[in-house]
């Protein structure tokens, strides 16, 4: 199998593929690399992890590159998952097979392969994985001469039903927060008298301190690589291993997160020193914030389905938490803004 065209040099080096009745008198140690071309994480393997090591060991390391993302990549690695009984809670990419081993994300493999390697050739060599159909895939595999067609795009409703209970829920999640966003305008726009509770000026700390650990934890899964707890609904180590888990392919959107939800409590914590007008000023800025928290979360949440084809279920927690936020601050901003108005 190849790899796409923007990674030609990393796929003369990922498949030495040599015939298997080949005499080597050299101990060879085999192992299939899974990938995803929009997964940062594999680029880091394949472009930074791999490429040293195929200098050191040369014809003595063959790693094989499989695309999940074309249907046969697909098809071969869930049939790889099932014969190596891999949970549910740890199917992201990158994944390498040697053996009986399967290390997952760009720190467990580079910190690990090295040592099975040696491992490997001392004990006289690692042939390639019992992966049902593996053999098929790779008999008569030329990258230079025989590259596979580009598959066609997914359309919408594939992506979708790539994962029909996760994005199904998403969906769900994305209409409530869109009528959410226009009932919360037109409240807004009502300039009637407003019933302050103490109950509710507190749980805005709560919920942005829920959504903190919750941003928190994304952020760490984002930037180590390790393969994220989703839990029985959706496939989140998709979700963050694909190119929209960056914004500008450079800041996490976990970060992101961490920095909004902080922003909040920390608007929160002031507004209680602050004067009358201060006070006020602050709530307009916590509405504000969820305000702004809540579209991102709508054009997030809008990807998951309909162009990632996969839902992220901490991702959605964070969502549901920044829409209560935004209605939680609606009525003590309205009843500011109206202070405000009459000063």
């Amino acid at each position: 199998m190849t790899l796409p065209p923007r990674w030609t040099a990393a796929a003369l080096l990922l498949a030495l593929l040599i015939p298997s009745v080949a005499f080597a008198q050299a101990p060879v140690v085999r192992a299939v690399l899974f990938y995803s071309p929009t997964c940062p994480h594999c680029e880091v393997v394949i472009t930074e992890t791999l490429p040293p090591l195929f200098e050191t060991y040369g014809d003595q390391l063959q790693i094989v590159g499989i695309d999940v993302t074309t249907p046969d990549g697909q098809a071969l690695y869930l049939a790889a998952l099932e014969a190596l009984r891999v949970p549910e809670d740890q199917r992201g990419v990158p994944k390498l097979v040697l053996g009986q081993t399967v290390l997952t994300g760009s720190r467990d493999i580079p910190a690990q392969l090295p040592g099975l390697i040696e491992a490997g050739l001392a004990a006289g060599g690692v042939d390639w994985p019992a992966i049902p159909e593996l053999a098929e895939a790779l008999a008569g595999v030329d990258i230079e001469t025989a590259p596979e067609p580009t598959p066609a795009p997914l359309t919408v409703g594939q992506r979708v039903l790539q994962d029909p209970v996760g994005n199904s829920l998403s969906i769900v999640v994305l209409i409530g927060m869109v009528l959410s966003a226009g009932a919360v305008a037109a409240r807004w726009a009502i300039r009637a008298p407003v019933a302050e509770s103490r109950l509710t000026d507190w749980l805005v700390p709560a919920l942005s301190a829920v959504g903190l650990l919750v941003a928190i934890y994304l952020t760490v899964i984002e930037l180590s690589g390790d393969p994220a707890v989703c839990g029985p609904v959706g496939d989140c180590n998709a979700v963050q291993q694909s190119p929209y888990a960056f914004l500008f392919g450079v800041l996490p959107i976990g970060m992101l997160g961490v920095l909004g939800y902080a922003a909040l409590i920390l608007l929160w914590a002031a507004a209680r020193l602050l004067s009358a007008r201060g006070l006020d000023l602050a709530r307009l800025g916590l509405f504000g914030l969820s305000a702004v928290g809540t579209l991102f979360s709508i054009y997030l949440t809008f990807l998951e389905p309909f162009v990632i084809g996969a839902t992220c279920a901490w991702c959605l927690t964070s969502a549901v938490l920044m829409t209560a936020l935004l209605w939680l601050t609606l009525d003590p901003a309205r009843a500011a803004a109206a202070r405000l108005r009459s000063m």
